[in-house]
């Protein structure tokens, strides 16, 4: 799925691209109006996420949150239907969306040296050059998720 979250849960965009889902959030394209917010959606073919009554509506598809913290509303998108599965490899860059390439171990050149020698695979954001590997933050969000969607009834398996 391709979802756009709007300025009031940027704390949603890394979960989200985490289980491989295209996410962009408003403010890294500097978007904040509504009207704004609605036509980037639109243009992009993307579903609203959004804590805005009003704006919901307007939308052709929205998810409308009611919740301010991050696990509640990462509960109601759960309940909305929206996959919650860390993908078994990572797609997305949790900063900027971009696209992942896999990182390949001999490549010391695109290998951060501050990543253990034992740490495979890596991979770099295509974009931003960010690299990220399945460690301690991956761990926690993926416990975090499995947690939401087994209190969602969702059978937990994780990658």
């Amino acid at each position: 799925m391709r979802y756009l979250l709007d300025a009031m849960l940027g704390n949603l965009a890394t979960y989200l691209r985490l289980c491989g889902h295209d996410t962009l959030y408003a403010l890294d394209r500097d978007v904040e109006a509504d009207d704004a917010v609605l036509a980037l959606a639109t243009g992009e073919h993307r579903s609203l996420v959004t804590r805005d009554e009003y704006l919901a509506t307007r939308a052709e598809r929205s998810i409308l949150l009611r919740e301010r913290e991050t696990e509640p509303q990462l509960r109601e998108l759960a309940a909305a239907g929206v996959d919650l599965t860390p993908a078994a490899e990572p797609v997305h860059c949790g900063r900027c969306n971009g696209r992942l390439a896999r990182v390949e171990a001999d490549d010391s050149a695109d290998r951060p040296e501050y990543v253990p020698d034992d740490v495979a695979p890596v991979w770099r954001c295509r974009d931003c050059g960010q690299r990220f590997w399945k460690g301690s933050h991956w761990d926690r969000m993926a416990a975090t998720l499995s947690d939401v969607r087994e209190s969602s009834g969702e059978r937990a398996v994780d990658g």
